[in-house]
């Protein structure tokens, strides 16, 4: 699948190998950190200089030692879906298989081990070996001649050659390391293999893959010596006696209980050898067991410290709207409202993206009743479209349950010309009979005032100074 951008190293933009994860947030291929630190002096993070380089700080220096492991996204890039691109090859899997497959992949392009420069398909070496390979050459124990791998026939073991092969394996060191006949050709040992391929071990891969599966295949190594001993009896047996007393049955025997008694020795230090392997991947577990808890109580703990920023934001938030309401509210009957930007507010009435405007509420008294204008810069009802609509909103109060209802105080309305030479008043007395005035059973009264308040023609007058520099101001007075 297309990895996600997280998956990608910062340097090389592959997926990432070992990733690590530096002060600034960024990643980075260990061995890529490794590269940038060894070759840069004071080498700055990449990533940061492409987003935004006026964020450059001390966080952006890269150093291994600054750097941690990240274990959760080496998780996630392990469960990747990935397949194999080599052609003919239909495998496919997660990524933490994906280096195994690669090195048992049948229809992968190897070089021959015998270093005859041929490159083939895993899954067709043996036959090249077999029928092609000019440097696959076997040493005929009888004849001493060097024979291709076609040429080459089996033959029924002399007397000498059991000998031989008694020596040859009577050298076991005590890792179980076995010493092979010395006229085996080097170039027909596979350095990649499995150190027990001599008794039919087929596994092979990178050293640190050939280390792991010989302590967990230990079973099965120990049946492949079986067999392999099984095999050198059924050899030797029919040699010694066809050799008529050369050599006597009950020593060889013998000298097969010896080996097997080697072998034991073998896979008794091999047990041990398990043993200790189970011990450490334990202590490992507990380890990141303990590691995981860790990780999950700083992960509660830094989602308990966002829940409490969060909480303070929110009362950050309505403070400075209290602080703000404060600084505007008026609490003498008497409110200025300016308003800017009056083309822009005007055109978007005309267009109905927002047909009208509320000002900041204010009060008669200090206790006393909260009210707020609202104007409509187009008109509305019949001065809509000529003229400016200017109304009186009574809006729900804290002390609205001690004040007197219905509102019946006089409401003056002035429109500023602020050449001060003629102001626009208007002004109304309460409809005592209406809803507008009545004890407010929502957040907001029905509007009431004056729909024809100011032709739009006079506003935008050159004569008059109504607005100016796109200012405009509205003056309410409640006796």
């Amino acid at each position: 699948d297309v990895p996600h951008q997280k998956y990608l190293c910062s340097n090389c933009n592959n997926i990432l190998k070992k990733a690590l994860q530096t002060l600034c947030g960024h990643r980075y291929c260990s061995a890529c950190l490794s590269w940038i630190v060894r070759n840069n002096k004071n080498a700055i993070c990449q990533k940061c200089k492409e987003e935004d380089p006026s964020t450059l700080s001390e966080g952006s220096l890269l150093a291994e030692e600054r750097a941690f492991g990240d274990a959760a996204i080496n998780k996630e890039i392990s469960e990747l879906k990935v397949h194999c691109v080599t052609l003919g090859c239909g495998w496919s899997g997660i990524m933490k298989n994906f280096e195994e497959h690669q090195s048992l992949c049948e229809y992968a392009l190897i070089p021959c081990h015998t270093g005859c420069g041929h490159v083939v398909m895993r899954k067709k070496l043996a036959d090249h070996l077999e029928n092609g390979c000019v440097n696959n050459v076997t040493m005929c124990q009888k004849c001493q001649r060097s024979l291709s791998s076609s040429e080459y026939q089996p033959f029924q073991p002399s007397v000498s050659t059991v000998a031989g092969w008694r020596r040859n394996l009577s050298g076991v060191c005590s890792l179980g390391t076995f010493l092979f006949s010395e006229n085996l050709s080097t170039s027909s040992i596979n350095k990649d293999g499995c150190r027990f391929s001599e008794v039919g071990c087929s596994f092979k891969g990178s050293k640190e893959k050939i280390k792991e599966h010989e302590k967990t295949a230990v079973g099965s190594h120990m049946l492949l010596l079986l067999q392999h001993i099984k095999q050198l009896k059924a050899s030797v047996c029919p040699a010694a006696k066809a050799s008529h007393g050369f050599i006597p049955r009950e020593k060889v025997i013998s000298e097969l209980e010896n080996k097997l008694h080697v072998f034991e020795n073998i896979v008794a230090v091999l047990n041990k050898e398990v043993e200790t392997s189970y011990l450490e991947i334990t202590t490992f577990r507990r380890q990141s067991e303990l590691d995981q808890n860790i990780i999950r109580g700083l992960e509660l703990k830094i989602a308990e410290l966002h829940r409490c920023l969060t909480q303070k934001d929110a009362g950050l938030s309505s403070l400075h709207k209290s602080l703000l309401f404060s600084e505007q509210a008026s609490y003498d009957g008497v409110f200025l409202w300016k308003i800017t930007d009056v083309g822009r507010k005007l055109q978007d009435s005309v267009t109905g993206r927002a047909v009208s405007l509320y000002s900041p509420a204010f009060y008669t008294a200090r206790y006393g009743y909260k009210v707020c204008l609202r104007v409509y810069l187009n008109g509305d009802g019949t001065g809509k479209g000529t003229h400016v609509s200017l109304f009186f909103v009574v809006m729900k109060g804290d002390y609205d349950a001690l004040l007197p209802w219905p509102f019946r105080h006089k409401v003056t309305f002035m429109l500023l010309d602020q050449n001060n030479r003629e102001h626009i008043i208007d002004a109304f007395r309460p409809d005592l009979t209406s809803a507008s005035f009545q004890r407010p059973v929502n957040e907001m009264n029905v509007a009431s005032g004056c729909p024809m308040f100011l032709p739009l023609s006079k506003l935008q007058s050159p004569k008059y100074a109504y607005v100016k520099e796109d200012t405009l101001f509205l003056k309410c007075i409640i006796e």
